[in-house]
């Protein structure tokens, strides 16, 4: 979106087919999102993006403003989208790879994760340092629990609460050409209803993640660990079974088989991924290995211009508390412009 350029119009877009081992293959408008913005001036930019989920389900993924204070720093307010991991902020189809987003970007990441804030971004070019530091409103406290952690406490800016305010920051690394290296952390209490007799929890995520390009060649890596206070007596007033810790990591390599010269690319890829919402846990609580889950990945990204790609993978998922492997190839097509 470049200054000064009056109205921006803009979107993505994906359609998936998942063939299941064991159960009904589904095809899926997953997302059709439309992107409208506005730069009233080199200083003053507004950006909003609306999202179709599924064909039937319609949210608001971004709405905010923001102000260029200099060329290297931004005042920024509004639903916006917290700097954490690597597919959060940059979730557009055809900048992953694989069909689906990984596991962890969901269960550990509560991807698309947004929240209403304020606060303030900029970059430092003589140290290669991007940085955002924001203050959000928190999750709310219902619906946490052991599978998805923190994943149905995401207010998304639907008449939120803010009865607490959690601390966003995130600081990227670019000193070397084709690799970048941030860490991130997320810190702060989630809502309890006003006069409600049940408790909140304390949330803190801490975050590392890696990419790194180098002509064909690719590989990224993260990862998220989050430990929540107070689970013991969450769990007990809301009949939950939410862990006291959480972690995820993945890894993965890409390699383009077309030649350079070539305007198109297709990028063969594999990534190994771990995440376990019962990392740890409190009071008489046992662990559920069912939720120490891992997932290997092989696919083909087939990216036939620039914003728009078809892609097709097949999954082995598995879990430490079954030793039954399930698979599942998936197909999709996703664009971005």
């Amino acid at each position: 979106m470049g200054k000064g350029d009056g109205l921006v119009i803009g979107g993505y877009g994906e359609i998936h087919l998942n063939v299941k081992e064991d159960a009904n293959n589904k095809v899926d408008v997953h997302r059709l999102v439309t992107l409208l913005g506005y730069n009233f001036n080199d200083k003053v930019q507004f950006v909003s993006e609306i999202e179709f989920e599924h064909v039937n389900e319609v949210y608001v993924e971004q709405a905010f403003l923001s102000y260029a204070v200099t060329d290297n720093l931004n005042l920024r307010a509004g639903l916006m989208l917290v700097p954490m991991g690597i597919v959060n902020e940059y979730h557009e189809p055809t900048t992953f790879n694989g069909v689906e987003r990984p596991g962890m970007d969901k269960s550990i990441v509560p991807s698309t994760w947004r929240e209403i804030g304020f606060g303030l971004n900029g970059r430092m070019d003589n140290a290669s340092l991007k940085y955002q530091l924001y203050l959000f409103n928190g999750f709310k406290s219902d619906g946490l629990g052991g599978s998805n952690g923190i994943r149905s406490g995401r207010q998304k800016g639907a008449e939120a609460m803010w009865n607490t305010t959690n601390v966003s920051v995130d600081v990227d690394w670019y000193g070397v050409q084709g690799l970048k290296l941030s860490i991130s952390g997320y810190f702060g209490d989630s809502n309890v209803d006003e006069g409600a007799d049940v408790p909140g929890v304390g949330i803190s995520m801490i975050g590392l993640d890696a990419r790194y390009t180098k002509e064909r060649f690719g590989m990224r890596g993260q990862y998220i660990t989050t430990s929540i206070d107070n689970t013991e007596e969450y769990n007990t007033a809301w009949d939950s079974d939410l862990g006291s810790k959480m972690n995820g990591w993945y890894m993965e390599a890409s390699y383009n088989l077309l030649a350079m010269d070539k305007t198109e690319r297709l990028d063969l890829f594999a990534r190994y991924s771990n995440y376990d919402t019962h990392a740890a846990v409190a009071g008489s609580l046992t662990r559920n290995n069912a939720y120490n889950r891992n997932v290997l990945t092989t696919g083909l990204s087939w990216h036939v211009a620039k914003g728009a790609a078809f892609k097709m993978d097949y999954q082995i998922l598995g879990d430490e508390g079954s030793d039954d492997n399930k698979s599942v190839i998936n197909f999709g097509m996703g664009v971005w412009f």
